[in-house]
Parts: structure tokens; C-alpha cells; sequence
């Protein structure tokens, strides 16, 4: 847009402006020189923008951001978040919606549509070709250099992919092209992007967000339905499968938690019901995929997969990769499994490729490009690299191979600098290409309570459809972060938009799940648990009983403490001392309060703050909040929105308000009663709303033997010798209340608190939740019940253990050992504690090669030590 508008917001709390001004120039200041997209020219408003913003109007500025803050709060609650390399504070970054959507026409929608379309299909036969019979290469129509010199271009997979005369679908399964419009308001290619494209997660969180924040606008403005592209995807994904094609295991192939889109990848393995694998958790064998899981080897029919194409097996490809499956492209060459997009297709990645597709759209198609590319000069021809070299200051210069590389604006270079890049250019010219820089179009965006110009980029989507491709009618529309940038990444900080294809009339949502005939039977599909799942939920259930334990001891150390500073009393001193030492020694927090520095004890405030507030020391609050936390993030897809936002809240409210805010001793009860407000309302999601299958057997399972160890830990660290009545009767009052018991021992026995009742209680009662016993119980139960290889009618190795240990528990006799009036355990108690403490260690070991070794399939283990000691 050429005219130099300036207009600011109206000063009304309750509008944007006055009634009096042109309805264009209200809103906002365009950029000079540039494209907006809410203007049909210098003075008018499109339509369809005005109609939508008469809309906002209505809302007022107040509204409109008590939205846009409606709509972080979901993204939060709904743990939406995009990671950020190398910053570990910024890795998981919140993700960022802007309340003003990207509207695009009816009327202009189908150009884009179809031109989309005709890249997917021109894209798709390059692909074929070149891993085919690679007459592009034999007829000159594309350059050796340009394709053998791009680290996309695989040699081992030349002959993986099917021509399009011998399958009945393309091979190219998704696709997706960054669209900016240009000055002149047309719409160009910026990228392409065919090896693991993504985007298409974070679209659909956006678009459930929009609808639940900005309902009434949605509906004003009558916009495209995403379900029939996910639709599309689903059924798109099921004819890749060589085998199996009714119900075939689809898997999503992961990097993994650091991944920057891991959260898209873990969205859509819950919105579909795929597995959500890593490398680790697939084997190949007798050249076929199997996903290693609690219930041995299944098979694998297709393979989405968001790891790089080169580091899926580090057998043929890179041999370095830890993120692959050593086999893969054996399995794919005999047809055992598919892979999307196949192995090989980052090639059409190469920038180099947009300079040669007018060219080959000819040739494949007999037709021009609708979407054309940014001009594009690949430096490997003379002509062109000189063109580039007489025109460097007003081109964008990118490597060919540039994975991890920015584009470099020559503009922005010192006369050094573009010395410098000129030589790099000559010594290698096939390896860099130029691009005319080009002005993106602006977009309304909501900042600071202002509608401000951006500039913005679209991202489509196109799936596979048989022979078609299906495109989605929306898009990923990302905005700069500040005013002038021209820069849209995430990495960045850019900002999301909703993309909202409009239509004349309502459109009808569509499932995405298969429909059956009537009176159609649907099996039920139960999805294997890998045994990374496995593992990552034993541990978080023993993190979240760490952490519960030590909130409980710390909220009595904290009472006993402000106790004692009110009352100066020396047996209430002496009980605060005994508290401090256990709660080093129940914590592993060395050395602690375990020096026994009279100075620690004296003032306890600095040490207790390390104890909830470092996080770089093992066995704190925050330490086994952020191991509790990473090991949720690793199985992301498992949990529901519900159980989701309590996870969260357990990591983001402590680490804002305690670990990174300024909190005194003071405050830290209440903060404490907030996170085992939040630890119970967990385990009792998890209770309520998990199936009670694998998983949720080995989450319960590492709750229960870490509470059993920490019952333990607190009994022998609690129960001191030779301690006076007084101080004895608050140290087991204490431990009651530590152990949630209080209120069940007063109910029970009605009396002062005597040591062989509350070990009767908190050691041998069968219905008591926090006792020994019930923990032993529980565990016993989970152990028989989890799959397992079984010679005969012997029992394994756990079930041996915990038969054992058990049984000695319930055989107890705590009169035997324990006298009425006296402190402390009696040794042979101790002893028997400290062998029951060592048997549960070992069956954790043994859970772990049974289940959790991404090497071995669960078998019968056999220990000869453990099985010489029975």
C-alpha cells in the first residue's frame, strides 16, 4: 500500500475509534511502501475485513483483551508450547495466539487452493524421478551439481520410491508451502517444505482455541471447517500401508521432548490414537518394523515420522543418529512398512529447486505455475552466479544445504562482509542461491491493546488423496514479533495467527473417525505401551510420592519451626532438631541439616530455602518437581487435558512463585499447601480417569514402592533413642501427621499416642492407604497383573520378592519387639525395615531389565544371585 497512514487508536476505553473518520484508516498504521491485507487500495477497506472488524468494534478494546488473555490462559492450561534450542530457561516457550485472525476470501481461496494442489503433484513426480529413473538428471533438466550436492539427496534410497505407474497414491503424503504476498498483492512461494512438514498440531489447537474464546465472531464470520483435511490425513496415512490396510499401526516418529514441535507431535498422536515412539522404542527384524512394548513385539505398518529423513537409519544414512532404526530402509526397500513423507524427500527442499520449476512444471504438467516462487538464481550456472555477484546488495543468499543456517540479507552487510560472502560464493558457487528480497504483505495484529500492522507469512497444508491432494482450508499464519522485523519464526519469537478461509454459507463439521455401515461391529483397539512409556510413568510415579513426602515433612518442619521461635522452649527445640536431621536424611539433601552445625539449627531459615528453591541439588523440592515434570513431558500423549493442566500446575506455580519469586520462610506453607492440593487432585485424576491397564499399573506401582521406601526412610530417621515422654509423644505426633494418620490413629485408639500403636498402624493395617502393608498389597497385585513371559506355573522374580517381603510385613509382631513407654526402633525392627528397603530397590532393578530395556522384549530373567539367596 503506498500511502503514508498514521492513524492511532481512538482514546475510548469502549471503541477504536471515532464514527466520524474513513473506516480504513482507523484501525491502525499501515507500513509505507508495503502490502496490507486489510485494504482493497489506498482508501478502501475489503469488505470481508470491514465486516470483521465492525465485529471487534462492538467488542471494545477491554473485551477484546480480556480474549486475548482468555486465550492464553487456554494454551497454557492446555500445555501448548513450542521449545527453543539453546536456552534451557526459554525451552518450552508458551505459545503465542493473536486474537485477529488472517481472513482470506472466498472469492481468492481457490486460486491458492489449486495452486497448491499443482505443486504437491509437480513436487511428488520430481521425488519419483529422481529416485526413480532420473531423466530430470539424464535430459539436463535439472543440474547433477544441484542435486547431488545437497546433503537431501540420499543415494541409498534411490529405487525406495514407487513410480506413480506401479502404486495407486502419490508418494509425497504431506506437503506444505510458506505463502507471503507480495507488494503487488499477489501471493509467491517463499519455501516448500516435503520432509517432515510442521505446523498442522499447532493449527488445529489454534483454531479449538478461536472457537472457544471468540465464538460469536466465528460464527458472524462463517469460516471453512478444518475436519475434512484431518479426515483426509487419517485416510491418507491407512492406503500407505503395504499390509493391514483396514486396520493398520500407525506410529509417530519423535526426536524426542527437546524436539522444538514436540508438542505438536505428542497432539497428534492423542487426537488420532497413533503410538507415540522414538527411535529406541522400533526394532527391525527379518526386515520387518515392530514397536517394542510391555506386551512384546508388535508390528508396525506405516511410520509418520517428524525426524529428519538422514538420521532414521544410522545403518545406511548417518551412522552417528541415536533418533532412527537401524534397519529401516531395509524394511521400506522389501514393503514391509511405509514411511511419510518417504525417505529421501528433503530433497525437495533444496532452494535450488525453485529456480527449475517453472521449467519442469512444463514438462511434467504442460502447464505454468500458478503459485510462482520467489525469483530464484541458483549460483551454479555462470550466468546466473554472475547476475547474483553484479546484484549481491539487493538479494537474500541462502546455502543449498543449510539445515541450522539463516538466510543472510546482503542488504545488512559491511563492505567487508560482502567480500567476504562474494569469495564464498565463487570458491563454491553450487552451493548458495539468491533470492530477490521481497516486502512480505502487513496483517492486523493486536498489540498492546492497539491493532498494529505486522509483517506475516502463511503456512499451508496438503495431503494426499489417492491421486489428488486434499489442502487444508486454513493455515499456520505467523507474524513478526516487533513492528519492522521481517523475521516470522517461533525461534524468533513471531506470533501465531488463526487462518480463517471464509465461505458464502455455514459449513457442517466433519468427523475424522471412520463410519461404518448400520448395525456395523467396531472392535475395540487397545494401543500398546512402549517400554520407554513404561519407564517414564514408574518414574513419575515415584517423583510424585518424592515430592509429596518431602512437602509433608516440610510443612511440620515449618510448624515445629514457628513453634519454637514463639514459645523459646527447649523440648520444642530439640523436637525442631530432630525434625531438620530427618528431613536431610528422608530428602538425600547431604549434607544439610545432617552436620549437626549448632548454627544450622539455631537459624534453619537459609538451608530450608535451598531445600525448596534449588533445583540444581538432588533430592530438593524443585529437583524432583523438574524429574516429575520431564517425565509427564516425555509421555505427553498419554495424558488427558485434565490430568494435563495438574501436571503444570505442579512445576509452573512452584517454579514462578517459589524457585523464581521472591518468597520468604513465611510464605512457604501456603505454597506448600497449594502444591499437595495439586499432587492429590493428580492422584486422583489419574485414579478416576486412567483405564486401569499397563500404564496405569506402572505409574501406581512406582507410587507405591516409593512410599513404601518412604515410610521407611521416616520411620528410621524419625524414631530416635532414649527420648524423653515429651518429646517422644511430639516426635510420633509428627510422624502421624507426616503420614496423613493423625486424624484415623485418634479415631482408632482414642488415647495418647503410644509407639506400638502407630506402628501397627502406619506398618501392618491392610486398610490403612499411607501403611506399609497396603503398599506391599498394592504392589503384589500390579506385579501379577503385568504382562509377562511365565515358564509353567513359576513365579517371577519380582513376584518372588515381593511374595517375601510381604508376607515377613503381615507375619509382624510389633509387641514382640516393641515395648510400651520407650523410643526408638528396636534393632531387630530396624533390621527387618532395612532388608524390606533393600528388596524393594531390587525390584525396581528388576522391573527395569523386565520392562524397560529398549534392547529386550519382557522375558523371564533369571538372577542366579537373588534366586541362591531364596
Amino acid at each position: 500500500m503506498g500511502s503514508n497512514v498514521e492513524q492511532a487508536v481512538g482514546n475510548s476505553s469502549d471503541s477504536f475509534s471515532g464514527p466520524d473518520k474513513d473506516f480504513g484508516k482507523q484501525y491502525y498504521a499501515t507500513q509505507l511502501g508495503s502490502y496490507d491485507e486489510m485494504y482493497a487500495d489506498e482508501e478502501k477497506t475489503r469488505p470481508y475485513w470491514a465486516d470483521f472488524f465492525s465485529s471487534i468494534e462492538r467488542l471494545g478494546v477491554e473485551e477484546l483483551e480480556r480474549r486475548r488473555h482468555e486465550i492464553q490462559r487456554l494454551l497454557r492450561e492446555n500445555g501448548v508450547t513450542y521449545n527453543v534450542y539453546g536456552n534451557e530457561q526459554s525451552q518450552a516457550r508458551a505459545w503465542r495466539l493473536d486474537p485477529i485472525p488472517l481472513l482470506i476470501s472466498h472469492e481468492e481461496w481457490p486460486l491458492i487452493e489449486s495452486g497448491l494442489q499443482q505443486r504437491a503433484i509437480l513436487l511428488d513426480l520430481i521425488l519419483q524421478d529422481l529416485y526413480g529413473e532420473q531423466h530430470l538428471l539424464k535430459k539436463g533438466l535439472l543440474p547433477v551439481d544441484l542435486i547431488f550436492g545437497h546433503q537431501g539427496f540420499l543415494l541409498p534410497c534411490v529405487g525406495t520410491i514407487p513410480s506413480l505407474s506401479s502404486c495407486k497414491h502419490r508418494q509425497l503424503t504431506v506437503y506444505s508451502a510458506n505463502l507471503a504476498r507480495g507488494p503487488n498483492g499477489r501471493m509467491w512461494v517463499v519455501d516448500d517444505l516435503a520432509q517432515a512438514p510442521s505446523g498442522f498440531g499447532y493449527v488445529l489447537e489454534n483454531r479449538t482455541v478461536m472457537t472457544r474464546a471468540m465464538p460469536d465472531i466465528f460464527r458472524e464470520t462463517q469460516v471453512r471447517r478444518l475436519s475434512g483435511f484431518f479426515k483426509a490425513f487419517r485416510q491418507a496415512l491407512n492406503h500407505l500401508a503395504p499390509n493391514n490396510k483396514d486396520n493398520p499401526r500407525v506410529v509417530i516418529l519423535t526426536p524426542g521432548p527437546l524436539n522444538e514441535t514436540y508438542f505438536e507431535h505428542a497432539y497428534l498422536s492423542s487426537h488420532f490414537g497413533y503410538t507415540l515412539v522414538q527411535g529406541d522404542d522400533l526394532t527391525v527384524r527379518d526386515g520387518k518394523v515392530w514397536l517394542k512394548s510391555l506386551d512384546g513385539l508388535q508390528p508396525v505398518d506405516v511410520i509418520l515420522r517428524r525426524v529428519d529423513d538422514s538420521f532414521c537409519d544410522p545403518l545406511e544414512l548417518l551412522i552417528y543418529s541415536r533418533l532412527g532404526v537401524a534397519g529401516l530402509l531395509e524394511a521400506v526397500r522389501r514393503n514391509n512398512v511405509a514411511v511419510a513423507n518417504p525417505l529421501g524427500s528433503s530433497i525437495l527442499e533444496n532452494p535450488g529447486l525453485l529456480a527449475f520449476l517453472p521449467r519442469l512444471a512444463k514438462y511434467f504438467l504442460n502447464e505454468d505455475l500458478i503459485l510462482p516462487s520467489v525469483a530464484t538464481w541458483w549460483c551454479g550456472q555462470a550466468i546466473e552466479r554472475d547476475f547474483v555477484l553484479s546484484n549481491l546488495s539487493r538479494m537474500v543468499v541462502k546455502p543449498i544445504n543449510s539445515r541450522n543456517k539463516q538466510a543472510i540479507f546482503a542488504a545488512n552487510l559491511s563492505t567487508t562482509e560482502l567480500d567476504l560472502l562474494k569469495a564464498q560464493i565463487k570458491a563454491k558457487p553450487y552451493q548458495y542461491v539468491a533470492q530477490e528480497l521481497i516486502s512480505f504483505s502487513t496483517v492486523p495484529a493486536f498489540v498492546d491493546q492497539h491493532i498494529e500492522p505486522r509483517n506475516a507469512v502463511l503456512r499451508n497444508f496438503v495431503v494426499s488423496d489417492g491421486m489428488g491432494y486434499c489442502v487444508m482450508p486454513g493455515g499456520l499464519t505467523r507474524v513478526a514479533k516487533a513492528k519492522d522485523e521481517k523475521t516470522v519464526s517461533n525461534q524468533a519469537g513471531g506470533v501465531s495467527k488463526d487462518t480463517w478461509i471464509l465461505t458464502v454459507k455455514p459449513e457442517k463439521p466433519v468427523t475424522v473417525w471412520t463410519q461404518l455401515e448400520r448395525n456395523g461391529v467396531v472392535d475395540a483397539v487397545n494401543e500398546p505401551l512402549t517400554s520407554r512409556a513404561a519407564d517414564n510413568l514408574f518414574w513419575l510415579g515415584r517423583n510424585i510420592e518424592r515430592i509429596d513426602l518431602a512437602a509433608r515433612l516440610m510443612r511440620t518442619v515449618l510448624a515445629k519451626l514457628h513453634e519454637t521461635q514463639e514459645f523459646k522452649d527447649d523440648i520444642d527445640a530439640a523436637g525442631l532438631t530432630i525434625l531438620l536431621q530427618s528431613l536431610t536424611q528422608v530428602t538425600g539433601t547431604y549434607p544439610g541439616f545432617a552436620t549437626g552445625r549448632a548454627d544450622l539449627f539455631k537459624s534453619p531459615e537459609a538451608e530450608l530455602l535451598s531445600m525448596v528453591k534449588n533445583s540444581q541439588k538432588p533430592g530438593t523440592l524443585p529437583s524432583n518437581i523438574r524429574s516429575f515434570y520431564q517425565a509427564a513431558f516425555s509421555i505427553r500423549d498419554l495424558w488427558s487435558l485434565e490430568i494435563w493442566r495438574y501436571i503444570d500446575n505442579i512445576h509452573r506455580r512452584w517454579f514462578l512463585k517459589v524457585v523464581n519469586g521472591e518468597v520468604t520462610i513465611n510464605q512457604l506453607p501456603k505454597h506448600i499447601e497449594e502444591l499437595m492440593t495439586n499432587i492429590v487432585a493428580f492422584t486422583g485424576l489419574t485414579t478416576e480417569s486412567m483405564r486401569h491397564e499397563s500404564g496405569w499399573l506402572m505409574l501406581d506401582s512406582g507410587r507405591r514402592l516409593e512410599r513404601s521406601l518412604s515410610l521407611i526412610a521416616l520411620l528410621r530417621a524419625l524414631l530416635k533413642p532414649d527420648l524423653s515422654d515429651i518429646l517422644h509423644h511430639q516426635i510420633l505426633e509428627a510422624l502421624l501427621v507426616c503420614t496423613d494418620s493423625l486424624g484415623i490413629y485418634q479415631r482408632r485408639y482414642r488415647s495418647m499416642i503410644q509407639l506400638p500403636r502407630v506402628l501397627e498402624l502406619l506398618l501392618q493395617d491392610p486398610s490403612h492407604p499411607r501403611s506399609l502393608v497396603y503398599q506391599l498389597q498394592q504392589l503384589s497385585e500390579h506385579i501379577a497383573a503385568l504382562p509377562r513371559d511365565r515358564i509353567g506355573t513359576q513365579l517371577s522374580m519380582e513376584e518372588r520378592l515381593i511374595l517375601k517381603i510381604h508376607t515377613e510385613a503381615k507375619l509382624l509382631v510389633v509387641e514382640q519387639w516393641v515395648e510400651y513407654g520407650k523410643s526408638g526402633l528396636p534393632f531387630e525392627l530396624d533390621q527387618l525395615l532395612v532388608n524390606i528397603d533393600s528388596s524393594l530397590k531390587q525390584i525396581s532393578e528388576v522391573i527395569a531389565r523386565a520392562y524397560f530395556s529398549h534392547s529386550l522384549v519382557p522375558q523371564l530373567i533369571k538372577d542366579t544371585a537373588v534366586e541362591d539367596e531364596y
